[in-house]
Parts: C-alpha cells; structure tokens; sequence
C-alpha cells in the first residue's frame, strides 16, 4: 500500500503531455536531498529531475561522470520522501547505459525498485535506441536529452553552444525524431539555438523542455543549486538567478560565528 501512495502523484507523464497539448508551460527543476525537494514540490513545480548534476554541485566534481549509479539511487530515494506532487525523473549516469541495452534495462529498474520515481532521463540520440526501447518494455518511462550533453564532454571537450552548424543541426532534428519514435514522453534540449529549438518543438508531438536552449520550448530547466545562487562562479546567458543565497548562507553563518564568539548565543531565552 505504500509503495503505491508514493507514486500515486497529482502529476505523471500523461498529465505532462496534456499540459504540453493545451500550451501550458512545463516548470522542471532539479533536487537532491529530501529538504530541498519537499521546498520545490510544495511551491508547484511539475517535475522534479534528480540530475547527474549532483556530482557538480554536490560532490563538488568537474563532470557529471564520477556519479555512480548507487549514489543516484540515494539522491533519488531522499526526493522521492520529500515529495507528493512533482513527476519525479532520474538520470541514468555515466556508463549504466551506454552501448549497452541490456545493462540500461537493469539500471532503470534498480532506480524504480529502489527510489519509487517516476521516469529516468538519457543522454543521446539514435545511438541510444535500442535501449530506449528495452527500458520502454518494461514499462518505464524514458526521457530523451539532446544538445549539450554533459556526459560526453570528453568527446566534445568543451560546453559551448551545440548545433549551431547546419551538419549538426539536421543530425539534432533526427535524432529527436529517432527518441519520439522509439516511445520518449519528452526530450530535453540543452543549449542549443533557440530556433533549432522551435523547429524541433514544432515537428514533435511530445514535449520539449529547454535549458539554455530558448524560449520556443514547451517548458524549461535550471539546476536549483544555480538558480538559487548557491553555485556562485557559474553564470551562462541562459541562467537568471531568483535569489542570491551563497552570500546570504554566508552572512547568517558569519552572524552566528560573531554571537557564539561573544557569548551572546545562546541567551536565556535559548536555553532550558
């Protein structure tokens, strides 16, 4: 019975589907822990994406490749108990899918066994697929990621604009169609030309979600961390931060610092 509580959420892939149909905005943002994510469900957002972007910006790595599959499966856990709303959709990290169909299929049914989210999200186009289609078979819902993809920078060896070139640009709009094909309930494009944006959220059916990738989206994306101001030394064009909480975190933690050096923490009201 409680397995089926926690899944039991006012928003699922259908109701994503319809938002996106009647032209209402996707709001999706990311979490980690389960304070963070009972804050963003109960201000409404629709999806909640437990990124590989922990590995930034809770780990404190350069990539998004150290994260390990049990580690996202905690992350997940922790904002699965915090929510009672949001669609909750995992990534799948680096190296529990890729070239692999058959480990893709293991990896997403240990994040629905173990987390009870909702969805997991993939990087790539055509070459991911077959293991689309093999997650997709035992019912799982897949979200497709193209554009910027963080997990092969490696290959790319740099996060700047992607698709900008007509070549690049046409393999873009295939593989978004190779994704819808294969049975993705929505693609996340990631800094991207907003008019590749537009043309590819036009020819689909099924919702496109934006990060750094335009206003043409069905819906957009930041990293909480990022747009609460708490990553401080990153700022892309793309981010617009709504609170600048690293200076205030460290102004309260300074303040309390100065009351315990003085003594004036705790006070007698502060104490039994």
């Amino acid at each position: 019975m409680s397995s089926y509580s926690e899944n039991n959420r006012l928003i699922t892939v259908h109701t994503i589907k319809e938002m996106a149909a009647r032209g209402e905005k996707i709001s999706m943002i990311t979490a980690y822990d389960y304070s963070m994510a009972k804050l963003v469900d109960a201000a409404q957002i629709d999806i909640i994406l437990v990124g590989d972007s922990a590995a930034n910006v809770m780990a404190g790595f350069s990539t998004t490749l150290p994260i390990t599959l049990n580690e996202m499966i905690y992350h997940a856990s922790s904002v699965v108990r915090g929510t009672k709303r949001a669609l909750i959709v995992v990534d799948l990290p680096f190296g529990t899918y890729q070239g692999n169909s058959k480990e893709a299929l293991c990896s997403a049914i240990r994040i629905m066994k173990e987390t009870s989210a909702n969805a997991v999200k993939l990087e790539g186009g055509k070459q991911i697929v077959e293991s689309v289609a093999r997650i997709l078979s035992a019912g799982i819902p897949v979200m497709g990621h193209l554009g910027l993809t963080p997990q092969s920078i490696n290959k790319f060896g740099t996060y700047v604009v992607r698709a900008k070139e007509d070549d690049e640009a046409k393999t873009l709009l295939e593989d978004a169609h190779a994704l819808e094909d294969a049975g993705c309930f929505a693609i996340v494009l990631e800094k991207i030309p907003a008019l590749l944006t537009k043309k590819i959220a036009d020819e689909l059916t099924i919702p496109v979600i934006s990060i750094g990738a335009g206003m043409y989206a069905d819906g957009q994306v930041l990293v909480l961390h990022d747009m609460l101001g708490i990553t401080e030394d990153f700022s892309p064009r793309f981010l617009r931060r709504y609170l600048n909480m690293g200076e205030q975190i460290r102004n309260a933690v300074k303040q309390y610092v100065k009351d315990v050096k003085s003594g004036d923490f705790p006070n007698e009201t502060e104490q039994y």
